[in-house]
């Protein structure tokens, strides 16, 4: 019997650290890589304005090239929308749509995963010379979901890794028109 009593105690203190650990972790992921291209930000901008211009470097894109694709809205700006739905887990399926266009320094997206939840994404492009930093964040409030706080540490690792391969595909598009 002591044997079982030492178990439940040793189970429910793990069982609490877990849970105070968790609501220690941040409540927000924030993720943000960025590149410097070798072209103005008006160059760059309708890479990024535009649903469909943005397909065509996005690292997700270039995942699974059996992902349906619909675009409403508008061509590009806010409004403009994009839907993708994938059997590939790493891709999966939800929407984004421009929330805020600024031309041509931001782009704001709205991102809905479904059932994961909502996001928000950004472009900043700032000038540097005759150049421009692109900044692509990435931006989840996870609340006080203690299974997502634990998730949320894997995020920038993943996500970032994408970002980074996403914008050195922007950079060869925007510089040399090919991806």
């Amino acid at each position: 019997m002591r044997t079982v009593r030492i178990a439940v105690i040793l189970i429910g203190a793990v069982v609490g650290l877990l849970i105070i650990g968790g609501l220690l972790l941040p409540g927000e992921i924030r993720v943000a890589r960025s590149i410097e291209i070798d072209v103005p930000p008006a160059q760059v901008f309708p890479f990024v304005n535009d649903p469909e211009a943005f397909n065509h470097w996005s690292p997700w894109a270039a995942v699974d090239n059996e992902t349906r694709y619909e675009f409403a809205g508008p061509e590009s700006g806010v409004g403009a929308r994009l839907s993708w739905s994938s059997d590939n887990p790493e891709v999966g399926s939800g929407t984004q749509e421009i929330i805020r266009s600024r031309p041509p320094e931001q782009v704001v997206m709205q991102l809905d995963f479904g059932p994961q939840g909502s996001a928000e994404a950004s472009f900043d492009l700032e000038p540097v010379g005759t150049s421009t930093r692109v900044t692509w964040s990435f931006g989840y409030e996870i609340g006080y979901d203690l299974i997502g706080r634990y998730v949320g540490l894997l995020m920038e690792r993943l996500v970032g890794e994408k970002y980074e391969e996403g914008l050195e595909r922007l950079k060869r598009l925007a510089e040399t028109g090919q991806v």
